[in-house]
């Protein structure tokens, strides 16, 4: 349906008139790098507060426990913030979900801190695209949607999690609780494009520490009793750089180790990401990284253990996918946003709810651009049309157009 009833009209000019900039700008101003525990502790402070206006229960969910691989080679674990939660409605026979994530790529000591108006109409700031701006819209969304009459026929989770932007492994598992049982799930990343675009097709993404041992020895004495962990990671990186192929790229990105000239080097450390485009391809990569090690751990005498993995699963376009999508799409023909969609390279929570059968489309957030730089930037007038075109999909899906 691409004309708008009178409850539509009604309920997109609610949508439309929440303070979403006010929002934004109180958000933002306040650092959430992924790593400032006491600035997420802020925000979600404030967001819990935003979103106890809405039905339902409100809670701050403790991070899982993440460890990560030290250039030594030693695992330690990382703190996260806490996660936010509301669940509304969750005996209704139709289900969404609805996820964000508070955490910025800025960090508390990075120079990017404050917001302006760079030019009439354009906000930049960190954070205001990716994804505070997206947030305001989800939060105008649904409270406009409370207010129309099918709003019981409808219940949803929203999480907001404070870890997405290095990858989601403290709030994985609470993501895929989430997303069962739902029939569609909206992800507000910022449009994979200034005008609007949606990200389509996504491809996966695996991050890796191999972590070499080999045998320290004199360089001049007795080099030939060592077995060089370095050159062995080197090796390695070779290695897994000749799988790359289409649907399939490999970016060995960093190798820790090394030490004085005259010993040699006993460890390293060789970091790999890899963004396979189907579960076939991730199933490729599983097997090359497995024959590797086998290869290299046997040329090179050493021994080699793998940390990590595929944090984010392929999210190929499938027919649920593409219903969902058209029905965004047949939403903002009745707002007069032409909305279109094309696959992207990069990755997020969309990735994960895909992986659990869920159809999800994933930037159904404000239009802006040049995230994760200083140059972030929010277009104020989408804050507008988003949460319309939200609050429309919302409505829709309460009657059942998304099945």
């Amino acid at each position: 349906m691409t004309t708008l009833t009178y409850d539509e009209n009604s309920l997109i000019d609610r949508a439309g008139a929440a303070p979403m900039l006010r929002q934004v700008e109180t958000w933002a101003a306040i650092n959430s790098g992924t790593g400032n525990l006491a600035g997420l502790a802020t925000v979600a402070g404030l967001l819990a507060d935003a979103f106890a206006a809405l039905p339902g229960d409100v809670r701050l969910v403790e991070a899982a426990p993440v460890d990560a691989i030290l250039p030594d080679g030693s695992r330690q674990e990382h703190a996260h913030g806490q996660h936010l939660h509301l669940c509304v409605r969750p005996q209704a026979n139709r289900r969404v979900l609805l996820t964000g994530h508070m955490d910025t790529v800025f960090g508390a000591d990075h120079v990017f801190q404050t917001l302006r108006e760079s030019e009439p109409g354009i906000v930049n700031g960190p954070g205001v695209a990716d994804m505070k701006g997206g947030i305001a819209v989800m939060l105008a969304a649904l409270a406009a949607f409370e207010g129309s009459t099918g709003a019981t026929a409808l219940g949803y989770d929203v999480l907001i999690n404070s870890d997405e932007e290095t990858g989601s492994l403290s709030s994985s598992a609470l993501i895929t609780e989430l997303a069962r049982g739902k029939v569609a799930a909206l992800t507000y990343e910022p449009a994979a494009l200034p005008d609007g675009t949606l990200a389509g097709a996504r491809p996966g993404s695996g991050n890796f520490s191999f972590i070499v041992t080999g045998r320290a020895a004199h360089a001049g004495r007795n080099p030939e009793d060592g077995r060089n962990a370095l050159l062995a990671a080197a090796a390695l990186a070779l290695r897994l750089a000749a799988v790359q192929a289409p649907g399939l790229s490999v970016n060995p990105a960093r190798i820790d180790g090394g030490g004085p000239n005259n010993v040699v080097p006993d460890h390293a450390v060789l970091r790999v990401n890899m963004r396979p485009s189907t579960p076939a391809d991730e199933d490729r990569a599983r097997s090359a990284i497995d024959l590797a090690i086998v290869e290299i751990a046997t040329l090179h005498d050493v021994g080699i253990h793998v940390h990590g993995g595929f944090g984010r699963p392929p999210k190929p376009m499938d027919p649920p996918a593409e219903k969902l999508f058209s029905l965004v799409r047949d939403c903002g023909t009745a707002l007069g946003q032409a909305i279109g969609w094309k696959a992207t390279g990069g990755v997020c929570d969309g990735n994960n709810i895909a992986a659990c059968g869920v159809p999800v489309v994933d930037t159904m957030g404000v239009r802006g651009g040049a995230i994760h730089s200083s140059d972030e930037y929010l277009i104020i007038k989408s804050l507008e049309e988003r949460a319309m075109l939200s609050a429309l999909v919302l409505h829709r899906i309460a009657d059942g157009e998304s099945q």
